[in-house]
């Protein structure tokens, strides 16, 4: 019997990453002339893996919510592992926005990603184990195509292929 070959998919942010993108919009937000005196907030929670922006006004929260994205891009963070929460009006009339870091994938993803692959009629084996789906074969031709085929579809957040042996 042939050797089975594998790999993980996964949905991982480097935090240290992320906090250097912080770091860096931070740093630009003080610096920057318009935003400046804006008095506009950003906070990253390392624990809880949120940024918070708090601005005084909702044109301004999104001024810094470029900033953030373009320094995220420029480290390699895909945009769709932020999930953004709706503007929350907050004391003194600013503007609040709660961005979670995803950090894996959910079930029902999960489930997506395997229904997908099963669909597809490929001689592979896929497996849930806990909030990644490890998927095997004996070929690694037919491996290399259910990768390709998983990057080209959007499952809402950014995917990762480990573990390929």
């Amino acid at each position: 019997m042939a050797k089975e070959s594998s790999f993980d998919v996964v949905s991982q942010v480097d935090m240290q990453e992320a906090d250097n993108a912080y770091q860096q919009a931070a740093k630009e937000l003080k610096q920057r002339y318009d935003l400046k005196d804006a008095d506009a907030e950003l906070a990253l929670d390392k624990q809880k893996q949120e940024i918070t922006i708090v601005a005084p006004s909702d044109f301004v929260c999104g001024q810094v919510m470029d900033i953030l994205n373009s320094k995220f891009v420029k480290r390699g963070i895909d945009l769709s592992a932020i999930r953004w929460s709706d503007a929350q009006t907050v004391s003194g009339g600013k503007v609040k926005r709660v961005g979670a870091i995803i950090s894996g994938i959910d079930k029902d993803t999960l489930s997506k990603i395997n229904k997908h692959l099963k669909a597809t009629k490929l001689k592979i084996k896929t497996q849930i184990e806990g909030d990644k789906l490890r998927v095997s074969s004996t070929s690694r031709d037919t491996l290399q195509e259910a990768i390709a085929l998983l990057k080209a579809e959007d499952f809402g957040q950014p995917l990762q292929f480990v573990n390929y042996r």
